[in-house]
């Protein structure tokens, strides 16, 4: 399908090309990105909302600064489509998030205009600081350095680190704060309620904007000195509510908040910022998914909705002719609530992920069981070690990738104290279109590396179900991590009764000759249809299920080695560190000999694409399997370990 930009939007292939337009052509343009942006995404997919949010913004800051001079950093990235588009990826815009098309994320070397990789949230603020003080340093005084931040990004303690140090840090950075009350499910939180009460008590904020903005206009040396307007402004604190101090208590000069979508305003607003040195704040208000009627309506569905057609709004499905297996996600949500009304110690914690972990229904059935903390994955697990410590079974489940952000807390809080948290780790693997920030590719390989912990992964939902229940009996004194992908399981028949798993068993999935393959996690089904490939071809390899690598199922192990003299281990996480590396290291304890080939992720950054392009690319996928079984069954053994 041709997809054509408007008239003013096809002539834009940089930020200079916007620069030559007048204000009033402004209106055009954002109207033609908006339009581009729906055009694109309702074929091609993607996130929707949040660039739709922040149309005007994006056209706005390219016209007002001289990018990419001037540094320009967003928060998380799924708002940067406009960005993207304006900025000379037009044409390539329909291969955003498609493997080895453009990523669905700024990224550093795609474009110039990207100056910070970004997709994990609550990064901008360091990062354009950073920038900052070593433009300051160079003695670019003349450069500007912008951090664009949602106020669900703000709630993340390292947005407030920030904060903290930009207010004395003497550097020439604005932090525009977008808030549209969303991040992918609402904002919760005490900020949220001091940003609501900022927008709906304007009075000061406006005397503010009129004060400093006398200071950019007002010549040195007349008897109104800058001087003697900062002692007026804080004059004006007696009259400010308490609600209005919190960015101007850590130094920084705050103006707003101001309507997001009034171009004119915007524009005007952001060049008189210019002429401001030192940290500042921009407050604007916005509407998550603006110009699209259902996506202003329900923002966390159209978050990154699939495609759809953009009249109707009928979101496309794919067709079933059978029942179909869950996901995995959510047979997490609905075992969760199964285990909590027989115990009821049992809490459920998510760092602003409800839907994505659908930790949402446990929200809905047993509020005062369950809570999202907001983007602040260290508080979450610290949060649940604290309850553990008062015999609490806390579910704690976060993203795999966004569990990384939480490893010192892991460490410190949770294992050395050896505190029996439950860390479900959704997203584990290659997650697919999302790309490098949000693989799940190293939770076994740290993990691994820490005392105390169990680290476990499921098969199938029954296997998850099980795992669940195992974790948190009595009898289960130690940190459990369990991790599964993302998307869907293999059981349409999945609510099967509770069994117990005690931790360090694995189980063979089938005898075999020859050869034996190691799965760990999702990845055995893998190996399961490249056995029925295999077996076609006269071949008979073993398949042994691991399901944990800590503690490892060594009676098993020793079985596997004592049998055969070719072993493949699978996983779907980096082999740097990970289950294969945890089988040689057994090998090597009892002076195995044997040859071993380890598939999984390989020591490198996998970019994005769908995921059975990526197992593909890494060669786990089944016919990676089939193909690494019997190109080794030709092999004559030269490893000894």
């Amino acid at each position: 399908m041709n997809i054509t930009a408007g008239s003013l939007l096809s002539q834009i292939n940089s930020p200079a090309d916007l620069r030559k337009l007048s204000k009033d052509q402004l209106h055009q343009v954002c109207e033609e990105l908006r339009q581009y942006i729906i055009d694109v995404v309702s074929v091609h997919g993607g996130h929707f909302a949040a660039s739709l949010g922040v149309v005007e913004l994006s056209v706005a800051l390219h016209y007002v600064f001289n990018t990419p001079y001037d540094q320009l950093v967003w928060d998380v990235g799924h708002q940067a489509y406009g960005h993207k588009i304006l900025t000379g990826r037009r044409e390539a815009f329909p291969t955003n998030r498609k493997y080895k098309g453009i990523s669905g994320f700024p990224k550093r070397d795609e474009s110039e205009y990207d100056t910070f990789g970004v997709g994990h949230s609550s990064t901008s603020i360091s990062a354009a600081l950073g920038m900052a003080m070593a433009s300051h340093y160079k003695g670019e005084f003349d450069r500007q350095h912008i951090a664009v931040i949602g106020d669900g990004a703000m709630t993340a303690g390292m947005a407030f680190e920030a904060l903290n140090h930009a207010g004395v840090a003497n550097a020439n950075v604005l932090i525009i704060l977008n808030d549209n009350c969303m991040s992918i499910d609402p904002n919760v939180g005490a900020l949220k309620e001091y940003l609501t009460d900022i927008t709906t008590s304007p009075t000061y904020n406006k005397l503010r904007d009129d004060v400093w903005h006398l200071l950019g206009k007002l010549p040195v040396g007349k008897r109104f000195t800058r001087e003697m307007a900062s002692k007026l402004e804080a004059s004006l604190k007696g009259v400010v509510s308490k609600s209005s101090n919190l960015f101007e208590s850590l130094q920084l000069r705050y103006f707003g908040p101001i309507d997001g979508h009034n171009i004119t305003k915007l524009a005007d607003t952001l060049q008189d910022l210019k002429d401001i040195p030192g940290p500042k704040l921009l407050h604007i208000v916005t509407t998550k998914g603006k110009g699209y009627a259902l996506a202003e309506k329900d923002q966390t569905t159209w978050h990154a909705p699939g495609l759809f057609d953009k009249i109707t709004g009928e979101i496309f499905k794919k067709p079933v002719d059978r029942p179909q297996p869950p996901k995995y996600q959510d047979v997490f949500g609905h075992t969760i609530i199964e285990l909590a009304e027989k115990n009821e110690k049992i809490i459920g914690i998510t760092p602003a992920m409800p839907s994505g972990s659908s930790l949402k229904f446990m929200m809905e059935k047993m509020p005062d069981r369950a809570f999202d903390v907001g983007i602040c994955e260290q508080h979450a697990v610290t949060l649940s070690a604290g309850m553990a410590t008062q015999g609490m079974r806390v579910f704690c489940t976060i993203y795999s990738s966004f569990f990384q952000r939480a490893f010192d807390q892991a460490v410190h809080d949770v294992a050395i104290q050896n505190l029996p948290v439950i860390f479900c780790l959704d997203r584990a693997g290659l997650v697919g279109e999302d790309g490098p920030t949000h693989h799940g590719a190293y939770d076994i390989a740290y993990m691994r590396s820490i005392p105390n912990v169990i680290i476990s992964a499921p098969m199938n939902e029954e296997e998850l179900r099980n795992l669940m229940y195992s974790a948190q009996l009595e009898e289960n004194t130690h940190p459990y991590v369990i991790r599964y992908p993302r998307g869907q399981g293999v059981m349409p028949e999945w609510r099967t009764p509770f069994k117990a798993i005690k931790a360090g068993t694995g189980r063979k999935i089938r005898d075999g000759k020859e050869i034996a393959i190691l799965s760990f996690g999702h990845v055995g089904n893998f190996v399961t249809e490249a056995c029925k490939e295999l077996i076609s071809d006269g071949l008979q390899p073993a398949h042994y299920d691991l399901r944990f690598v800590k503690p490892l199922d060594e009676a098993m192990l020793h079985e596997v080695f004592s049998n055969f003299s070719k072993v493949i281990t699978v996983e779907d996480g980096s082999i740097t560190g990970g289950v294969g590396s945890a089988v040689l290291e057994f090998m090597a304890k009892y002076n195995y000999n044997a040859q071993v080939k380890m598939l999984g992720i390989p020591d490198k950054i996998i970019e994005h694409g769908k995921p059975e392009e990526l197992y593909r690319e890494c060669g786990y996928d089944p016919s990676g399997i089939a193909r690494a079984t019997r190109e080794m069954l030709r092999e004559k053994i030269t490893v000894t370990v």
